[in-house]
């Protein structure tokens, strides 16, 4: 690399993730007068771009809440939009310097230091910084069936909006709270909707106001279920099935994969952060966030590993504080 792709200015801290944990992280630095970078890999909030159009969150809107910033919406759960125009509010309150667009390839110690390095549509740059904290989120990194045909144009892993499948044949492939929620919306938006998933009822951890909803469509034949079913090949618009009845293909001019969201580990064990090889839970100190790496700090659902429906906004937005209060604490682990 050459030496016009080095950034030489030291950085406090770098913060790989503008989601909402992000957002915190850079709140909390800026109170604390650190000198910060956040860097995403797409725009602010990318995370909350790829939700569904039309989608409310589980959680009411103070715990939601980052920054000391209140969530002013008269609704008590907001929807996608205003969140995103409610963290949009807190970077631009807290004036958080943001790389947009930047991907961070490597991070490694160097005399005490992290060179970060990272790519853009321009080329390649090395930054540094005292400490790093992760929070990169999975939103980026859907759960795959790995099954022929999966990559076709017809078949997608994001679900947006039901309009353009009005009297359309629509396969969705789930059981959880994304699945459900997506067969409703489609079947009243006129879509003829099926529903596969390998379990033998709807998971029993869907939202509480939901599940009655969605299992009732279900038993009237308003949305057809294949429960114990798994989708073993993607064909000619047609989605091909094993389950307790025997072998099935089922016709769709659409298909949705909604089977969740695996975190992105490559990064960090190539950062030398030690995971649990089945669980891809991270090694890290709660209280502090900060990795077995000294410096290297992980936030937000990074730290659940696999299980992503254990950290989210509310029960992460701490983690910010907990980061920069042992920053500033000076009790970071010896290199």
């Amino acid at each position: 690399m050459s030496d016009s792709g080095l950034t030489r200015q030291v950085l406090d801290l770098l913060v790989v993730g503008a989601g909402p944990t992000g957002i915190a992280i850079g709140a909390e630095a800026r109170k604390a007068g650190l000198d910060f970078l956040l860097i995403d890999r797409g725009p602010l909030v990318a995370n909350l771009l790829a939700f569904p159009t039309f989608m409310k969150f589980f959680t009411t809107r103070d715990l939601l809440e980052v920054g000391g910033i209140p969530f002013a919406v008269p609704e008590d759960k907001p929807d996608r939009r205003q969140a995103i125009t409610y963290y949009q509010s807190v970077a631009r309150a807290y004036d958080l310097p943001l790389a947009a667009h930047e991907e961070v390839m490597e991070i490694r110690r160097e005399n005490g230091l992290f060179a970060v390095e990272s790519r853009t549509v321009d080329g390649e740059l090395t930054r540094w910084t005292k400490a790093v904290a992760l929070a990169t989120g999975y939103f980026q990194n859907p759960r795959r069936l790995g099954v022929e045909g999966e990559d076709q144009g017809w078949v997608s892993y994001r679900y947006f909006e039901p309009y353009a499948h009005f009297g359309e044949r629509v396969v969705v492939v789930g059981g959880g709270n994304s699945a459900a929620e997506t067969a409703l919306e489609l079947w009243r938006n006129g879509a003829k909707v099926t529903v596969v998933h390998r379990g033998p009822t709807l998971k029993p951890s869907i939202k509480y106001w939901l599940k009655p909803d969605a299992e009732n469509r279900i038993k009237e034949g308003s949305i057809e279920a294949c429960f114990s079913s798994t989708v073993v090949r993607f064909g000619d618009h047609e989605v091909e099935i094993e389950g307790a009845m025997g072998p099935r293909r089922l016709a769709a001019e659409a298909a949705y994969i909604l089977i969740g969201y695996t975190p992105e580990v490559d990064l960090l064990r190539r950062s030398g952060v030690e995971l649990d090889d089945e669980t891809l839970v991270p090694v890290c100190n709660l209280e502090t966030c900060e990795s077995n790496v000294p410096g290297l700090y992980l936030a937000g659902t990074l730290q659940a590993g696999r299980r992503t429906d254990k950290i989210f906004i509310e029960n992460s937005r701490d983690h910010g504080a907990r980061i920069v209060s042992h920053l500033e604490s000076g009790q970071q682990a010896d290199s």
